[in-house]
C-alpha cells in the first residue's frame, strides 16, 4: 500500500506555464484536504490564478521574493527554466544562478523536499546543452534540501508545450519533410494529464528516490510521433525523405522556419532530440501507475488540454 504524506503548505513556483498551469487546480483540488498552495510571480498583476493561492511577488533569477515565498512551506515545485526568455547571455548560467539562488533559500526556511522537472536524457544526452543543463539544476537544488526529487521527463504532450507545439506546426505546414536525422530517434512521450498527476503525488508520496523517470505508455520515434498526429489532425501522412548530414543548426533552422518557435530556443530543443529519451527505471508505486497511449494523449492536447 502507497504510504502518503500530504503538504501542510506548498510553494509553486512556474504556476503560469504550461505545467504549472496544470499543477496549480489539481494541488488545489485534492480530496479531503487541500494544502495551503503559495505561488512566485513575477508579475502578480498580470497572473490569473485561482482564487485562495496565496501570491508573492518575486524572481528567482533576480534572487527577489525568494525567503517571504519559502516561509512555513514543507514542500516546493521548481518548474523554472531560462531558456527562451531572450536573456542575452547563456541560459544555463541564468538557470545556474536561478537554481543555487532558490536552493540557499529553501535551505534557509528548512523546506523539506523540492520537487523539479527536468529531462528524461539517455543515450547522447552528452550532446545536448540543454539536457546537461537541466542535470545540473537538479544537482545544484539536491545540495540544499533532505529529500530532492528530480522528475525527469521526455516530451510532454501539450497544447502549450513548446515540443508538441513545434511537433504539431510541423505536421500541419509541411506537404513533404525533409527531414534530420534525428526523426528516428526513440523516446517515451508523456500526456500532460500524466505528468501534472505524477507530480502532485511526487509531492505526497513517502520515500520517493532523489531521480523518478515518467513516460507514456508507448516508445515511439518522432518519425512515429509526426506520422500519428498528422491522423489525429486528420491530415495527409506527410512524405518523409531523410537527410543525414543535415547540421544541428540547419536542422534548428529548419523547425524554427516551420515549426512555429522563434531560433534561440529552438536550437537547445533540437540538440536534445538526437538524445534517447526512455523510461529506465518504473517510478514508484503511486507515481504515474497507468499512463495514457501516444494517441490519446494528442487528441486530449489538441482538444485544448
Amino acid at each position: 500500500m502507497v504510504q502518503s504524506t500530504v503538504p501542510e503548505r506548498i510553494l509553486l513556483t512556474g504556476a503560469t506555464g504550461a505545467i504549472g498551469g496544470r499543477l496549480l487546480p489539481a494541488l488545489l483540488a485534492r480530496e479531503p484536504r487541500a494544502p495551503a498552495v503559495r505561488a512566485l510571480v513575477r508579475n502578480p498583476d498580470g497572473a490569473d490564478l485561482p482564487a485562495g493561492v496565496g501570491v508573492v511577488k518575486g524572481d528567482v533569477f533576480a534572487g527577489t521574493g525568494l525567503d517571504a515565498a519559502l516561509e512555513g512551506v514543507d514542500v516546493a515545485y521548481y518548474l523554472i527554466h531560462a531558456m527562451g526568455r531572450g536573456n542575452k547571455g547563456d541560459f544555463a548560467d541564468l538557470d545556474r544562478r536561478g537554481a543555487r539562488q532558490f536552493g540557499e533559500a529553501a535551505e534557509r526556511a528548512g523546506v523539506r523536499r523540492v520537487i523539479y522537472l527536468g529531462g528524461l536524457g539517455g543515450k547522447n544526452a552528452e550532446e545536448s546543452h540543454h539536457l546537461q543543463s537541466r542535470a545540473e539544476v537538479a544537482k545544484i537544488l539536491a545540495a540544499h534540501v533532505p529529500e530532492p526529487v528530480h522528475a525527469r521527463a521526455a516530451m510532454v504532450i501539450a497544447s502549450d508545450s513548446q515540443s508538441f507545439v513545434i511537433l504539431r506546426h510541423l505536421v500541419s505546414r509541411l506537404p513533404v519533410m525533409i527531414c534530420p536525422e534525428w526523426v528516428g530517434t526513440r523516446s517515451q512521450p508523456i500526456a500532460a494529464r500524466d505528468a501534472t498527476s505524477a507530480l502532485r503525488a511526487l509531492g505526497e508520496v513517502d520515500g520517493v528516490p532523489d531521480e523518478v523517470e515518467l513516460g507514456g505508455a508507448e516508445v515511439l520515434t518522432y518519425r512515429e510521433m509526426m506520422l500519428r498526429t498528422a491522423d489525429a489532425l486528420q491530415r495527409r501522412r506527410p512524405p518523409m525523405v531523410p537527410v543525414p548530414f543535415m547540421t544541428p543548426r540547419l536542422s534548428s533552422l529548419w523547425v524554427s522556419l516551420f515549426g512555429g518557435v522563434e531560433y534561440p530556443l529552438v536550437r537547445p530543443l533540437v540538440e536534445g532530440l538526437r538524445a534517447e529519451m526512455i523510461v529506465s527505471t518504473p517510478p514508484p508505486e503511486g507515481v504515474n501507475d497507468r499512463p495514457l497511449g501516444f494517441d490519446v494523449a494528442v487528441a486530449e492536447a489538441i482538444a485544448g488540454a
